[in-house]
């Protein structure tokens, strides 16, 4: 695969019952951070740091236009508890793009009011399950 824009995204996340929403339109921009910890076990006969690798994570900030039509962005995070299927396709949906999906929980929702009258929100999803989040393909 070539390199390419993120055009076309696409991301579903798990409303408080369980149902995948599409909420691609409300979102504006979004943020992955996959990392994992690392353990410092530098013996003594070494003169550079050596490290093992831990536990994975993964955190997500969604950045969107507030939509408080049914099953959009306000219905998906209005309820904080549960746990949360999200599904990012970074660029789009179609046979063979790449996909990440984990099983997170939503960390906090905010809404913010700007000078100009645009009101946005902020999600912040954490990765929830123990299992290592999956990027496959659809």
């Amino acid at each position: 695969m070539a390199k390419t824009s993120g055009i076309g995204s696409i991301i579903s996340v798990d409303d408080s019952g369980g149902t995948a929403r599409n909420i691609s339109g409300d979102i504006n921009s979004l943020t992955n951070d996959q990392g994992q910890d690392l353990a410092v076990v530098t013996g003594i006969d070494k003169s550079a740091q050596e490290r093992i690798p831990l536990l994975a994570d993964l955190t997500m900030t969604l950045n969107g236009t507030a939509n408080f039509a049914s099953n959009m962005s306000h219905d998906v995070f209005k309820s904080l508890t549960g746990t949360r299927t999200v599904t990012w396709g970074p660029i789009g949906s179609t046979g063979g793009n790449p996909k990440l999906e984990a099983e997170m929980v939503v960390e906090s929702m905010n809404y913010s009011r700007d000078a100009s009258g645009a009101l946005n929100f902020t999600a912040s999803l954490s990765l929830q399950s123990g299992t290592v989040p999956a990027w496959t393909t659809y």
